[in-house]
């Protein structure tokens, strides 16, 4: 019977290194690979034929040969892009041999038969979208903030003319630059009268700002649901932009409605974890209310207080102790 969890992400991962060493606790056989280094650092071959629906072969790396029929869970963390493993070509050739990579071995690795994938890269895909996401929201009845996607200026000041404060927020994280550094754009909140025509060049998401109390991530893996109150000392509209170590965690129960509503909203996508956050309404006289902001289908929890008890709930997935929803095995 197949047994080997293979963890498919880059060199340096933290957060897949604890669950590595969980699966290693447990005598789990486990391979860790960066698709990146294909190359002579990862060569790999893999057969199908008529009648035999599934794939054949072996992964080989470095240190150690995994054939294809044994792996029994994939965990897709972070692996470092195609792009960088041929940077050094020219523009053509670059971008040639990175869609074939891709294709040719994470074709591979995304259909490997009878699979449990934490999470799928096409799941993750599919769910990455933040419209997707708020409609889902909406569907399995969670509350969202009003919301606008636009790239018209008039459209933008008539959404905050009915629905401010208004705030903005990105779709996705800022780039790299050039020279390597990374940075961020932080939920903000937006003046309307700074409205122009330069709004026409891409897309931006208006939200009506939520008078929250307080922010919760709440991270379900399979069954399991953790979930911590977080605030920011200095009182930050996005609790993401001062220093992670000053945030004060305090556990939380999550209303048993809200958490049907997240394990269906997994369900739905095929996904057996998701990092999910919301805002906390309400005073002391009336009950919380809980807005559903967003959910990151590969997000970090390494941070969190309660990150050894995620660690052995990935590690319980992963180790086939725990069955997963519909969806996520191949």
């Amino acid at each position: 019977m197949a047994s080997t969890v293979l963890v498919v992400t880059a060199l340096e991962d933290v957060t897949a290194d604890w669950v590595i060493t969980a699966l290693n606790e447990r005598e789990v056989p486990v391979a860790r690979i960066d698709p990146a280094d294909i190359g002579p650092a990862l060569t790999f071959a893999a057969c199908i034929e008529a009648g035999v629906p599934e794939w054949g072969g072996w992964l080989r790396t470095a240190s150690r040969e995994v054939e294809l029929g044994e792996v029994a869970a994939v965990y897709y963390r972070r692996p470092t892009p195609y792009a960088a493993r041929y940077k050094q070509l020219p523009p053509q050739q670059r971008d040639f041999a990175t869609a074939e990579a891709r294709h040719g071995l994470s074709g591979i690795l995304s259909n490997l038969h009878s699979v449990i994938y934490v999470n799928h890269p096409a799941a993750v895909t599919r769910a990455d979208f933040k419209p997707a996401q708020l409609q889902r929201f909406t569907e399995i009845g969670l509350a969202i903030p009003p919301t606008l996607v636009t790239n018209d200026a008039e459209a933008a000041r008539k959404f905050a003319s009915e629905h401010g404060p208004v705030v903005y927020k990105t779709f996705r994280g800022l780039p790299s630059s050039e020279d390597g550094h990374t940075g961020a754009i932080w939920a903000q909140r937006v003046d309307p009268e700074t409205f122009d025509d330069s709004l026409v060049v891409t897309a931006h998401l208006f939200q009506a700002e939520i008078p929250k109390t307080a922010d919760v991530r709440v991270t379900v893996v399979g069954s399991r649901v953790f979930a911590q109150q977080i605030a920011a000392p200095d009182g930050a509209l996005d609790w993401r932009r001062g220093n992670w170590d000053d945030l004060i965690h305090a556990p939380i129960t999550v209303p048993a409605s809200i958490e049907v509503a997240l394990h269906d909203y997994l369900a739905s996508f095929g996904l057996a974890f998701g990092c999910f956050d919301f805002a906390l309404s309400g005073d002391g006289d009336v009950p919380e209310h809980w807005t559903a902001i967003e959910c990151n289908p590969n997000g970090q929890w390494g941070w969190l207080p309660d990150a050894p008890a995620i660690t052995e709930a990935f590690a319980d997935i992963l180790s086939r102790k725990e069955a997963v929803p519909d969806g996520d095995a191949r």
